[in-house]
């Protein structure tokens, strides 16, 4: 089978090479950075010219892309996926999007006779590298089971949701917790550090016991080491955030917690951070109150 890879950077980069080394399918990949390719070439890839031409060659087409204009653009647009790839064609689609555009895509990939998988992913980039993260499926059950074994070559888990729009509805929801957990770790770790208590024991003791979530191992390991250097930028956590928001406010289901994380992003982008990773969220207290937090 001829599968084709469109968006090879710090997530769909990992992703690829995965399918790559664990698969014997034959890799076609297009990204804007040549670097990107590179990586999944040396591995022994092949390159594509474009969207168009990896759309037109591949039995299989994957997209992971950062945004959901983005996406609609590669998939829709002129030169686009729908526009190039044959009919029979499987389109799958790892990037995190809200559920009408899911819906809106599949509709534009069904009238060229392509089925979609919409397919987000979450774990981070280094659960990306070691193959290990989880991937929330909308879309026919058959297709799903059809290309089940490529999924699997990339991943520790695949859960079928349901229809169409279910996939990108978990990944949201998932996403919203995540980012409700890091600000409430911030808070956390904010009023450990003026209690004067030793923020590696804090730390420690929080790990071992109820207080413990990604959300917290993640943002406490940035912060009590200082390093925000970016495994998944804040601009994109924003992103996904307010896409949860907007979800939420289309299911009428009123928000007491994660509007007021959305707020902290806000300021935290204000203050130049949304290239930085997702918890520097973290520095808007610090900045506050001109204290930084290290163990």
């Amino acid at each position: 089978m001829k599968v084709g890879f469109i968006g090879v950077g710090n997530m769909g980069g990992p992703m690829c090479r995965n399918i790559i080394r664990n698969t014997n399918h034959e890799v076609v990949v297009f990204d804007l950075s040549p670097e990107a390719v590179k990586a999944c070439t040396d591995l022994g890839a092949s390159s594509g010219t474009s969207v168009a031409d990896v759309a037109s060659r591949c039995d299989v087409v994957i997209t992971s892309l950062p945004v959901p204009r983005i996406v609609e653009e590669v998939t829709l647009g002129a030169g686009g996926i729908a526009e190039n790839a044959k009919p029979g064609t499987v389109f799958i689609d790892l990037s995190t999007n809200s559920p009408a555009t899911a819906k809106r895509v599949n509709e534009g990939m069904k009238a060229k006779g392509i089925q979609m998988l919409e397919a987000p992913v979450s774990g981070g980039t280094a659960r990306a590298k070691d193959g290990t993260i989880v991937i929330m499926v909308g879309g026919d059950a058959k297709v799903f089971e059809q290309n089940l074994p490529l999924l699997k070559s990339f991943s520790g888990e695949v859960i079928h949701m349901g229809d169409i729009g279910y996939g990108s509805t978990a990944k949201l929801i998932n996403n919203m917790l995540a980012f409700c957990n890091s600000a409430a770790a911030a808070e956390a770790l904010m009023i450990g550090k003026r209690s004067g208590i030793d923020l590696k024991k804090l730390d420690a003791v929080i790990r071992n016991a109820s207080g413990m979530s990604t959300g917290y191992a993640n943002l406490s390991a940035k912060t009590l080491a200082g390093n925000f250097e970016a495994t998944f930028a804040l601009d994109l956590a924003h992103k996904d955030l307010r896409l949860a928001l907007e979800m939420a406010d289309e299911l009428g289901v009123p928000g007491l917690i994660a509007p007021q994380v959305m707020s902290l992003m806000r300021m935290a982008r204000g203050m130049g951070l949304g290239s930085s990773d997702s918890a520097s969220m973290v520095r808007v207290y610090e900045t506050a109150l001109g204290e930084d937090i290290r163990a």
